[in-house]
């Protein structure tokens, strides 16, 4: 089974990937993968400077602070920077999975939802938790200001949305009930792949 794990930004959905990687499952982190191939991934390279210009690299490779600044004001810009990265992360996650010999495998990303890749998943989490919070999360994570935060939410569907086509929702209100929600989902996924529903 494709176990889709989603979430906005800062809601904690990363954690709660760790929590199933602790129970043996294994997990694929798209946001890690995409920067990985937005870094080594030639085609790639050449087709973000084509859209955003030269300065989308740096010696040390992505110019984050510049592309974030690009298209998470522009989202023109947004859609044609994911319709180069999206195809590759997908592919690369497809040969990933492949190799996997768990009864399910969790693919963690942020917007699973809005490109669509929740229709290959067979079962959907969303992890929530209330604005304020993941503003202050990714405000100190991220070292951005509130306005930046709130204009990279703007670009996520909203949390209901999502929900009403989830199949299991995480509220992270505290790091206790995230791992108790993650412990009894799996126990759920476990039975689910051994009865073959």
């Amino acid at each position: 089974m494709i176990v889709g794990l989603t979430g906005g930004i800062g809601s904690g959905k990363t954690t709660a990937a760790g929590y199933f990687k602790k129970l043996g499952i294994p997990v694929y982190i798209a946001d890690e993968r995409a920067k990985l191939l937005m870094n080594t991934s030639k085609k790639i390279i050449v087709s973000i400077q084509e859209l955003l210009g030269d300065e989308a690299y740096t010696n040390e490779g992505l110019n984050k602070k510049y592309v974030a600044e690009q298209v998470f004001t522009d989202k023109n810009l947004l859609a044609s920077l994911n319709a180069i990265v999206h195809p590759a992360v997908d592919q690369d996650f497809q040969n990933w999975y492949k190799t996997q010999k768990a009864p399910y495998s969790i693919k963690e990303a942020a917007i699973l939802f809005e490109n669509g890749g929740y229709k290959k998943c067979d079962f959907m989490i969303v992890v929530t938790a209330p604005l304020d919070l993941r503003v202050q999360r990714v405000s100190k994570r991220d070292n951005l200001t509130k306005e930046e935060v709130l204009q990279r939410v703007k670009n996520q569907w909203t949390d209901a949305k999502k929900i009403s086509l989830s199949d299991a929702i995480i509220e992270n209100n505290s790091l206790s009930s995230l791992e108790s929600s993650v412990a009894r989902i799996h126990n759920h996924l476990t039975v689910r792949a051994s009865r073959d529903w």
